[in-house]
């Protein structure tokens, strides 16, 4: 929340986006940037209480680069202390154009998955039997599956989509079958397959570094979950005429997963040209580096 001495500044930088003269405006515009995130309140009541089109035409950017400037904050601490969590960088990429996602929704949404399937699960299971409750829940129970008739649709990749339309992408419902694992104690991960993420079912929880030795079997989440062997990726690669590498049968990162994400959606925006959006994504990107 603002200082008073900072809410008072505010309103009076408010009162002069109706300059006319852009040098004006320029220096008006940098001055509310550098209160933050907290302007943004303000600036929407604003927003929804003017009818003058230049007020308008200005503020909206100012909010667009506040959120994103506090977006950009946060997703950088989600790198570098907090990737552990998956879900949250779903969110956080997802919120570069749905800032007011409600993520208590998204939360509550997920625990009630993970719950219907904790309650048919039981220590007796296999990894297999384990996979196969999963699978009924997310698939068969919650109807949850792989949009096939246009894959690269933006709303395929966005966590709040996929939760509503139950229609997602390789990488979006890999990355849910990851978190309800995860919540659920199952080792499950992310594999970077080329131009098909899949995921991986570890010989054990808690292993540190795992490759593709300590790796059980493989699921395709874009399949309903089917479970297949290393033998499928050795002929996927060969259909696909590349060199075989250790990251194609190995578990990746969540960073690595978010990056994929991101990516994603770079080449979907790409293909409709809103260059808007792409920034944003690009702007993402460079907290990598």
């Amino acid at each position: 929340m603002l200082k008073p001495a900072n809410n008072t500044t505010l309103i009076a930088l408010i009162k002069l986006l109706d300059d006319p003269d852009e040098t004006a405006f320029n220096l008006v515009r940098n001055q509310i940037l550098l209160l933050g995130s907290d302007a943004i309140g303000p600036l929407e009541k604003c927003l929804d209480n003017t009818f003058d089109s230049m007020v308008r035409d200005r503020i909206q950017p100012i909010i667009r680069k506040l959120h994103q400037d506090n977006l950009y904050v946060e997703f950088s601490n989600w790198l570098n202390i907090g990737s552990s969590d998956l879900l949250t960088g779903f969110i956080l990429v997802t919120k570069t154009h749905f800032p007011s996602l409600d993520e208590r929704d998204i939360v509550i949404s997920i625990e009630q998955l993970k719950m219907d399937i904790w309650i048919e699960l039981h220590e007796n299971l296999t990894a297999l039997e384990n996979v196969k409750v999963l699978n009924h829940i997310v698939f068969d129970i919650h109807h949850f599956e792989g949009n096939k008739s246009d894959m690269a649709l933006p709303e395929n990749s966005y966590i709040h989509s996929l939760l509503e339309t139950k229609k997602g992408s390789p990488l979006s419902l890999g990355m849910l079958f990851i978190i309800l694992s995860q919540k659920l104690g199952l080792p499950v991960y992310g594999v970077n397959l080329p131009q098909h993420f899949i995921l991986a079912y570890l010989s054990a929880p808690g292993i540190e570094n795992p490759g593709a030795d300590d790796v059980l079997f493989y699921i395709n989440p874009f399949n309903n979950g089917a479970v297949f062997t290393r033998r499928e990726i050795d002929l996927f690669i060969g259909q696909m005429k590349i060199n075989p590498e250790k990251s194609f049968f190995a578990p990746c990162s969540n960073p690595e997963i978010i990056r994929r994400l991101i990516k994603n959606l770079i080449f979907s925006y790409n293909q409709s040209g809103e260059h808007e959006k792409i920034e944003d994504l690009e702007t993402l990107l460079t907290a990598y580096e």
